[in-house]
């Protein structure tokens, strides 16, 4: 059995572009493919491998019950079905069946369910004493206190403007829109916004200023389509390691896409790349500039697409007129033949795909890099097709339904909070009056809320399942904050992280697998995930905990009646649907029954009852000024547009070609800080480690921070492979050991995964720093409010040798090393995981003994089968399918 900790995304399954056929079927509206014999249009040709992963000595045999879920460790939304024995999680499978993974999992999805099983969860709700200590107590004490603090702000001075609520990228959909609605309607506070504001609230503005509302035109199965993938700062095989999987499935099969490949160092992706630009942190915008400088100037684009269905391409040319590849290569410090490569690959392709992540999310001119990607293919004509897609990547789970349901900046049902109607549609929906619900300015984002708490007019704020004390910038800054005596501070979680232990309440909550709800990955489908087991002691769903904050409160409509209408998942997803009706997020057409067969795309509605594969098929974007989310920004300064400027554009159902000339980054490197720092992941660990770091095999594959750095400045400094390194900035230092790899020179790298909870404190204390954030900086994007995570100045020193000690980075990804005595990352026996492969069409048992259903088969329960089934299915070991 393979070693997934060794190989993190299992073995190849080659397969080619589908026949011209299904193609055609393919492009086809929706409803005209609804009426198609069998699955016509719909079918994948990526074979099937059914992954599965049970806990030491835990047999199917043994499994009560396989229970469907989803992916909580990535945006992916990898289908799988959880094991049950004896009332505790004991492992999962992939689900074969599932138009996202087809029984694929990666090493967070196999390994990371362990978290849950973890001595150290919070049972019991703690409220912080006299002597300054947490303590246990019962939940009517927690909430009391809680619900008597919240009235006072209410009714006091301020009122709303002392509540803020920050979230996260990993509840479910009922939960978001619950949290919403009592922030938005029973508050009325603008001051909500959730950890997505770090990693993915670029891609929601791109997407709004380019097509007029969020939600991602393209679609996974474009990578079994298109001829050319481009990932513009996407580091896939560390974040999306079924993604890449697929994409490297495709490549080993006939008829492979090109790729081209943005990133300064030289991760997995880029080592596959046919062209990789290794740009100097801070310039994405130059680089874009210039490859739609050649496109346009060579006339590799769309004429009659431009001028029909799109509209600002002659400012667009203006812009870029100058920004020839010569003059991006002095910027990027990439050679501009290598520019010219990836033109003529962007040029001369027919279906191509884009991925877009924290490369350019995180960076300079953030908002604008990522709107020229979707410019390269408004430019091509290449959206709403097969294989010609974007995708605005997310980072998390449950990212899109965070800015569908409201928990965040946006108005529920992607509304425009600058539109009447839509504050109207709302109110109606609720039955508030329009004025309670916060529109009389941009909502208020996460970077502010901090700012309002440590000037002191937030005083209460209610942090959910996430950890800002590890993940957000400048973290000296932060600790300071959540540690002032005038904060209120609310932690809803499932571990005493660093930012719960500077709480002054701490509700534990139950996770993935202990409640039921629904989440929406980055291609728009939704999942179920069901409730498999309890959770331990008395900690309760984030659902139930909002519920019952909002009954306490006694929060009401204008009729007097409860303002939260629902008392269950089931319920609260029925309210969701009303609200999301008419809606780009249109989920009307899918209910709980239906997502029990499999994940469905919004829109979908009773019209269009199987979903939307793809978006803008017909080349009519959501620009109408009466439909979109935002009536725009300047690319530059972030400003507003009103209404009345944005109906002057007149956009008539067309898409924005934004452009924005190429601006230096406020911070450089030079002087005492000659280096640039970069963060980013590890295909081991999700966010602060807080479930990863307690998933035995992902801990030792990657148990330390590392920093990285080129060989060349390695050698510079004096640092060979292992010794600690000293990185600072203005903000703060950290150490680490070093690990010598393929980064560009000039660029150091530090995983920003790691903080304190494992050392038993919120911060360093007297100890060492290592948490990457110590040295980010306190800046973001102008338009998406996304902080730079990508662009600070640092300098690196030798702290001490090695002693014999190499860097635990993970050698699987970008950190392979460049010393060969580093030993190979693997997880040994421990780590060993099943694969099952179809082949011919009907699945085959290794032992070549006859065919079989496979494991996830389409049309099973998989959470209600028999014994005797499963221990008949768990005698194959290995099932193969090819094209």
């Amino acid at each position: 059995m393979p070693d997934r900790i060794a190989d993190p995304w299992g073995s190849r399954t080659p397969y080619g572009p589908p026949a011209a056929v299904e193609r055609f079927a393919a492009a086809l509206p929706g409803r005209l493919r609804d009426i198609l014999p069998g699955d016509l249009g719909r079918r994948s040709p990526w074979p099937v491998r059914v992954d599965t992963f049970l806990a030491e000595g835990v047999t199917e045999d043994d499994v009560d019950a396989w229970v469907p879920s989803a992916s909580i460790l990535h945006s992916n939304g990898d289908a799988m079905d959880i094991a049950v024995s004896g009332g505790r999680i004991v492992g999962v499978r992939g689900r074969a069946a599932d138009r996202v993974n087809h029984g694929r999992l990666g090493p967070k999805d196999l390994y990371g369910w362990q978290a849950n099983n973890s001595p150290d969860r919070l049972t019991r709700p703690l409220i912080r004493g006299r002597g300054g200590e947490l303590a246990e107590t019962d939940w009517d004490t927690a909430m009391d206190l809680i619900v008597t603090r919240s009235k006072a702000l209410l009714d006091g001075p301020g009122g709303w403007g002392n509540f803020a609520f920050y979230t996260s990228g990993q509840l479910l959909l009922e939960e978001y829109y619950t949290l919403g609605v009592i922030g938005k309607a029973g508050i009325g506070t603008p001051h909500m916004d959730g950890n997505t504001r770090l990693c993915t609230a670029t891609a929601a503005a791109a997407l709004k200023l380019s097509f007029g509302t969020d939600g991602q035109p393209g679609s996974y199965t474009d990578v079994d389509h298109c001829d050319a993938i481009a990932l513009w700062g996407h580091n896939a095989a560390e974040t999306q390691t079924v993604l890449w999987a697929r994409m490297l499935d495709r490549r080993r099969g006939p008829r492979p896409p090109a790729m081209i490949v943005v990133d300064p160092r030289e991760t997995p992706v880029a080592r596959e790349a046919d062209v990789h630009l290794a740009v100097r942190p801070g310039t994405n915008m130059a680089l874009m500039n210039a490859l739609l400088h050649v496109l346009i100037g060579e006339g590799r684009y769309d004429e009659r697409y431009v001028r029909s269905r799109t509209t600002g391409f002659e400012e667009l040319r203006r812009t870029v007129a100058d920004c020839t590849p010569r003059w991006a290569a002095e910027i990027c410090d990439v050679p501009a033949s290598r520019i010219e490569q990836a033109v003529e690959i962007l040029g001369s392709c027919d279906r191509l795909l884009s991925t877009v992540l924290q490369g350019f999310y995180q960076s300079h001119q953030a908002t604008a890099a990522a709107c020229q990607v979707n410019n390269i293919h408004l430019l091509r004509g290449m959206i709403g097709r097969p294989g010609a897609g974007v995708l605005q990547m997310n980072g998390q789970p449950t990212a899109q339904n965070t800015r569908e349901a409201g928990a965040d900046g946006d108005l529920p049902g992607l509304r425009n909070w600058d539109n009447p109607e839509h504050i109207r549609q709302l109110a109606e929906l609720w039955n508030v009056e329009p004025s309670v619900i916060p529109h009389w300015a941009p909502p208020t984002h996460a970077m502010q809320i901090f700012r309002y708490a440590e000037q002191g007019s937030v005083k209460l704020l209610w942090i959910s399942a996430t950890n800002p004390a590890v993940s957000l910038p400048d973290l000296a800054r932060i600790r300071r904050i959540l540690a002032k005596e005038d904060l209120f501070v609310v932690v809803q979680d499932i571990f005493p992280t660093e930012t719960a232990q500077l709480a002054d309440v701490v509700l534990p909550a139950a996770t993935w697998g202990e409640k039921r709800g629904t989440f929406t990955n980055a291609d728009r489908t939704v999942h179920l995930s069901e409730k498999a087991v309890d959770p331990p002691g008395q900690a309760r769903s984030d659902l139930d905990i909002f519920l019952d904050y909002a009954r306490r409160m006694d929060f009401r409509d204008k009729d007097g009646a409860p303002l939260i209408k629902w008392h269950d998942p089931e319920s609260a997803f029925e309210a969701w649907k009303a609200c999301s009706a008419g809606r780009p997020c249109d989920y009307t057409g899918i209910t709980y029954g239906m997502l029990r067969r499999g994940g469905v795309q919004w829109p979908c509605t009773p019209g269009s009852p199987r979903g939307t594969e793809r978006l803008y098929a017909g080349g009519r974007f959501n620009t109408d000024p009466d439909y979109c989310e935002t009536y725009g920004h300047d690319l530059l300064t972030g400003a507003g547009r009103t209404e009345e400027q944005y109906r002057a554009g007149e956009p008539r159902g067309r898409a924005f070609l934004h452009a924005a000339p190429y601006q230096p980054p406020p911070e450089t490197a030079g002087g005492d800080h000659p280096m640039l720092l970069t963060t980013g992941r590890t295909v081991y660990h999700f966010h602060t480690r807080t479930k990863t770091g307690r998933a035995a095999q992902l801990n030792a594959a990657a148990p330390d921070p590392w920093v990285e750095l080129s060989p060349g400045d390695a050698s510079a400094l004096g640092v060979a492979e292992g010794d600690v390194v000293r990185v600072e900035s203005p903000r703060g230092a950290l150490e680490a050991r070093a690990r010598v790899c393929g980064t560009r020179p000039g660029v150091v790298f530090v995983p920003f995964h790691y903080g304190y909870w494992d050392r038993d404190g919120s911060g360093p204390g007297d100890g060492t720093p290592r948490a990457a954030n110590e040295l980010t900086a306190t800046g973001w994007d102008p338009v998406s409010k996304q902080p730079y995570y990508k662009i600070s100045a640092v300098r690196v020193s030798k702290a001490a040798d090695a002693g014999g000690t190499l860097s635990s980075a993970p050698t699987t990804g970008a950190a392979s090393p460049h010393d060969p005595r580093v030993p190979v990352t693997a997880g040994g026996p421990q780590a060993e995981a099943r694969e099952w492969i179809e082949a011919d069409g009907h699945a085959e048992r290794a032992d070549r003994s006859g065919p079989w259903e496979g494991p996830g088969a389409a049309g099973e329960r998989p959470w209600t089968r028999s014994r005797s089934e499963t221990s008949e299915r768990s005698q194959a070991t290995r099932w193969f399918e090819e094209d």
